[in-house]
């Protein structure tokens, strides 16, 4: 199949490194010849090359591998053609104009959804198959000749695809989607969560044979990136997507397909930092992270963002999409998400009978010792920042850990999952007892969908409090079939068709029994985000810990 290449950037930097090993891949290195294409966005506008010669030998991909193109956000592409003809047409990366923006795409996979397949005359079931497919069928209608499924609420198809590839159609779909839901510009957590719910859609009911792996630039500063990972009937080769965050203090990097180094300490300064993402690693000495199945990433100035309300924070910097056909749309607080930190600690206060003065009191502080879960860039932790005296973030993501880190609001940053809380590394003797570090305020802004069981992080937290005891505090998307909310059920938790966790509520009380903590204050049923039109309902809670 296919391989990708993206950059995001916080500066204007050149790809030169990247793409001059990428470009191996194309007929040397890998099997990948059948043509490559790369999109450059420069302010509003973009530069595009394509050509059917397979890279390593293409004189215009030597030319672009020694241009020294600065841009914020581009994607390459190198194909190994699995549908469609080898032919200028069908190589990526696909582009089109909508709302007066520029908008890229290029993939990696297969999609059943979108495959163009020619019917047997003399089979019933393919005679049936290719009626449906002409004339539309269950939540899917087509509109002229070429059939194309549609996406969403789509009724009408105003992009159409040039060549015959699957990876082309399914982006006009998308796009017909996302013209057919908004009159407004959306916002950046609106915008993710409608890529979110049409790739869902693009997959359900096709999940073993689907492999959808894409690079989505909508505009000059932000890149979306989604990875439904698979193989190829027969084939050991594994597709699906790599990234990694080059920042300050940089390092040396070697390429994995050719004999070339470059030390980023003697080119890149304090301000420069760069997002990579890859269908494969593209140097040896690096630490690339592989996406989660299912998982969407926003990327913007340099870093990647999986949670509505942290796209939020970016949109408020004025880096959201940019128009002058549409007017902007308005950022909606309660509905997407990234107002949960708030929303927390308002239950909080309320629940210890505090008086909320927004963080305007410095000298307000009733925890002596807390950790924030999962703390992303630090939006949750700026919330607590004026009632704690100490306060640790840990966050899984480095990079993320990072921004967290340029805030200002820890004083200690920890990189690791929740187990990391307990850790000591730079830590006075005087914060531990046995073999733990106690804390008195344990809080998680937008963690636990991402967890399915919760025993072990109750068992955690509550050997972090049982010191001195203190206050959980944590929000949750609470499934609402209840009849089915009984104890007799076998689970707790269940995967949601968003590849995130819902949880029933009597499964969280009774961990909180378990463990010996005591409700102090639990939410009515707030609406957090949408999935597929429909809203998902969410809970505050708030628990404490009490010790003899």
């Amino acid at each position: 199949m296919c391989q990708l290449l993206g950059m995001n950037c916080a500066t204007p930097t050149d790809f030169n490194f990247s793409f001059r090993g990428f470009k191996c891949r194309g007929g040397d290195t890998d099997v990948h010849s059948h043509g490559w294409g790369i999109a450059i966005y420069e302010g509003r506008g973009v530069r595009t090359f394509h050509d059917p010669l397979p890279c390593a030998v293409s004189p215009l991909a030597e030319m672009v591998s020694s241009y020294p193109i600065k841009t914020l956000n581009m994607m390459a592409h190198i194909r190994y053609a699995t549908q469609g003809s080898v032919s200028l047409e069908n190589v990526h990366p696909f582009q089109r104009e909508m709302w007066g923006i520029q908008w890229t795409f290029a993939h990696n996979g297969e999609v059943p959804m979108f495959t163009r397949k020619s019917p047997n005359p003399n089979d019933p079931q393919d005679e049936e198959q290719a009626t449906l497919d002409h004339c539309g069928s269950g939540l899917h209608s087509c509109s002229g000749h070429d059939g194309m499924p549609m996406l969403g609420r789509c009724s009408e198809a105003v992009f159409h695809p040039v060549g015959d590839t699957d990876s082309e159609a399914v982006f006009c779909a998308m796009l017909n989607a996302l013209r057919a839901e908004f009159t407004t510009l959306p916002t950046l957590p609106v915008l993710y969560e409608a890529i979110q719910r049409l790739c869902c859609e693009i997959i359900r009911g096709k999940e073993t044979e689907t492999i959808f792996n894409f690079l989505l630039g909508c505009g000059q500063f932000t890149m979306f990136a989604f990875s439904w990972p698979g193989s190829r009937p027969g084939s050991l080769v594994w597709n699906g997507l790599h990234y990694l965050v080059r920042y300050p203090p940089f390092s040396k990097a070697k390429l994995k397909d050719m004999d070339y180094a470059v030390d980023f300490n003697d080119t890149n300064g304090d301000d420069d930092r760069v997002a990579i993402i890859a269908t494969k690693p593209l140097t040896t000495n690096e630490n690339w992270k592989e996406f989660k199945r299912g998982q969407l990433l926003m990327f913007d100035y340099g870093l990647p963002y999986s949670r509505p309300y942290e796209c939020a924070a970016i949109e408020r910097c004025g880096r959201g999409l940019s128009s002058r056909a549409i007017p902007r749309g308005e950022i909606c607080p309660y509905k997407y998400q990234y107002n949960i930190p708030k929303l927390l600690r308002k239950a909080v206060f309320k629940a210890l009978g505090k008086e909320d003065d927004d963080g305007s009191n410095s000298n307000n502080i009733w925890s002596e010792r807390a950790v924030d879960l999962g703390c992303g860039s630090g939006l949750s932790g700026l919330q607590f920042r004026s009632c704690v005296r100490h306060l640790t973030g840990v966050e899984l993501s480095g990079e993320m850990a990072e921004e967290a880190r340029e805030r200002g609001c820890y004083n200690r940053i920890v990189v690791g999952d929740a187990e990391c809380v307990l850790h000591k590394e730079n830590i006075s003797d005087d914060s531990c007892f046995d073999d733990v570090i106690w804390y008195d305020f344990v809080f998680a802004c937008d963690l636990i969908p991402y967890i399915g069981d919760l025993r072990p992080i109750f068992n955690t937290v509550q050997r972090s409090l049982e010191y001195k005891g203190g206050t959980f505090a944590f929000s949750a998307e609470i499934l609402t079939d209840l009849s089915s909310d009984t104890k007799d059920d076998e689970d707790g938790f269940v995967m949601q068709r968003c590849a995130r966790f819902g949880h029933k509520q009597w499964y969280i009380t009774s961990l909180a029994e378990e463990f010996g903590f005591l409700t102090l204050n639990t939410t009515e049923s707030t609406v957090l985000r949408q999935h597929d039109g429909r809203d998902v309902l969410g809970t505050i809670f708030v628990f404490g810990l009490n010790v003899s």
